[in-house]
């Protein structure tokens, strides 16, 4: 009878075991690594587990089956945990159900396969490395493994591979960043200006702006098929530019060896673009700037005041712009880039706009589906870098493992996990 009584306790115990859960807390108090998190969690699809998003519970927490080796990363990592049975996680589930609280259960189902379109060396010749790019820093912070694209890889039709794709910082127009003012008698401006040429020559291109917007359609493409494309900084205007201009030379003499179309403006065709409309071109190919779409004319707003809001969405209703501002905080350290922020005037009535700066009159991080796919737009450089410049070291992400500007981007990168809703009218 002992021994019987011993081995129930036993059968008991490893029943426990498996029925019990980690949680991964993601509020303000309890998560010492916020940004560390979505890589456990990533890493806990990746090897074929279950998991769950719960959406706006203690800022968007994340559970999966606990096991040894779970509990054992997220100690490695530096993530916290808690250890929960598997009636406490019921109960989570049926409040969260209730239909007068604002929360939704997420089943996450499998790890996204992530490319990120940016070439092998940045413009000064140098290997691209994790910190040129805000999305590849905490990529490589969090752990989660990604592939590197550019334009001949897009070209041919390689996207197919990958459920999320991330634009780096890229100007889609063909006029090189617009840094001829500054860097034009740099060697390192025009040897990135020869490469980009002898590139679009390689795949049959007689112009860089040419080359681009070929691969923008490409995107397009993928994302009509059901791809999800996230873009910051310059990737986001100069993207919908191109596509505004196809079949137009919008690249003064400088830039593509001819000038350009005095009547492009009036030729746009804003029909083909993701988010913006009735923006105006920079006529001055000298000027630091491409549209109207980055609010930057005549911004006024103090670095120490400049803060942007999330928006408030139904879990229940809008799970998707639910999904992507997860965070533990509303209001979120604004940052600079290139493209910094978005006119609102210029955003088409159809975009969702998730977090601004209402005084400013200003976008930072918008979305929509198109086709069967999504999109995100998120202004910026860097979000734990205000200002960042040429020569400025990289950010170390172990200063920053709360990021709430660095959530936003890892809540693009997990979205495609879950099940794709289209947002509910």
């Amino acid at each position: 009878m002992k021994k019987i009584a011993i081995l129930l306790i036993i059968a008991f115990m490893a029943l426990q075991a498996r029925a019990a859960y980690i949680l991964i807390p993601m509020d303000a108090d309890s998560q010492k690594d916020h940004l560390k998190a979505y890589g456990i969690t990533y890493w806990v699809l990746a090897g074929g587990s279950e998991a769950w998003w719960l959406l706006n519970y203690r800022g968007g927490s994340f559970a999966f089956p606990h096991n040894r080796v779970f509990e054992k990363e997220c100690l490695t990592r530096g993530v916290s945990f808690e250890i929960i049975a598997d009636g406490q996680f019921n109960k989570i589930l049926e409040d969260i159900s209730n239909p007068e609280v604002n929360m939704e259960a997420m089943k996450l189902e499998k790890a996204p396969k992530i490319a990120v379109y940016t070439p092998d060396v940045n413009a000064k010749g140098e290997k691209i490395q994790p910190w040129d790019d805000a999305v590849t820093l905490v990529l490589t912070y969090a752990e989660i493994p990604y592939e590197t694209i550019y334009d001949t890889e897009v070209l041919s039709n390689e996207l197919v591979k990958y459920d999320w794709l991330h634009l780096h910082h890229e100007d889609f127009t063909g006029q090189y960043g617009r840094f001829y003012r500054s860097y034009n008698n740099q060697p390192w401006y025009r040897e990135n200006q020869r490469r980009m040429e002898e590139l679009a020559s390689l795949n049959g291109f007689s112009k860089v702006s040419q080359l681009k917007l070929a691969v923008v359609k490409k995107i397009k493409e993928y994302v009509i098929g059901g791809g999800f494309m996230f873009a910051m900084c310059s990737a986001t205007d100069t993207y919908d530019i191109a596509l505004a201009a196809e079949g137009l030379d919008i690249c003064a003499e400088m830039y593509d060896g001819d000038p350009m179309d005095p009547n492009a403006q009036a030729k746009l065709d804003f029909s083909k673009t993701f988010a913006f409309e009735n923006f105006q071109l920079s006529r001055n190919p000298l000027e630091y700037e491409y549209s109207t779409i980055d609010h930057s004319r005549g911004r006024n707003v103090n670095p120490e005041q400049d803060y942007f809001t999330l928006f408030d969405f139904s879990a229940k209703w809008d799970p998707v712009p639910t999904m992507l501002t997860q965070n533990h905080t509303r209001t979120v350290k604004g940052f600079m880039g290139q493209t910094t922020a978005f006119s609102k005037e210029f955003i088409k009535s159809n975009v969702l706009v998730m977090g601004e700066n209402k005084p400013a009159k200003e976008a930072r991080y918008i979305h929509n589906n198109y086709g069967q796919g999504f999109w995100t737009f998120y202004g910026g450089h860097d979000p734990e870098d205000y200002r960042h410049y040429v020569h400025d070291p990289e950010t170390d992400l172990n200063l920053h493992p709360n990021s709430p500007g660095y959530r936003l981007i890892l809540n693009n990168v997990l979205f495609p996990a879950a099940k794709k809703k289209k947002r509910k009218t």
